[in-house]
């Protein structure tokens, strides 16, 4: 789908920081995140919504997941993640992707208001290398 945001990152066509790219999946940083290594894992196909992910990859899916929660508060110095999905409502690119956004106490982060922010000079770079670090890549 080539008007699609996430498609195009998938195919190479927009530039993203990607920290995971496996055969099934892509994960890269969210450009307007709630904190620094925000990162937004995708199905590498065309997948609108949770209850349209085909069965033969949503155990890479959510195996993915599972690694990248692991691996970014390792990476980021956080003490743990938030994860969501939005099906449709709210969901800003209608193609399935999970948050995967460190979290530490005291950060500000309270009930379904999130602040969103840029990354400033190379922040981005700098998060995404240490989140591919601590995936051992």
């Amino acid at each position: 789908m080539s008007e699609c945001t996430f498609c195009q990152i998938v195919a190479g066509g927009l530039e993203a920081h990607v920290v995971m790219d496996e055969p099934d999946i892509v994960a890269f940083l969210d450009t307007r995140p709630l904190f620094a290594g925000h990162t937004l894992l995708v199905p590498r196909r065309h997948v609108p919504t949770v209850p349209d992910l085909p069965a033969e990859i949503a155990g890479a899916f959510w195996s993915a997941g599972q690694r990248l929660a692991a691996a970014i508060p390792q990476a980021l110095g956080a003490q743990g993640t938030f994860m969501a999905v939005n099906n449709v409502v709210s969901q800003s690119v209608p193609h399935l992707h999970l948050h995967v956004v460190p979290r530490t106490k005291g950060d500000g982060l309270r009930g379904f208001f999130w602040p969103r922010r840029r990354y400033s000079g190379d922040e981005a770079g700098a998060a995404a290398a240490s989140i591919r670090t601590a995936l051992g890549g």
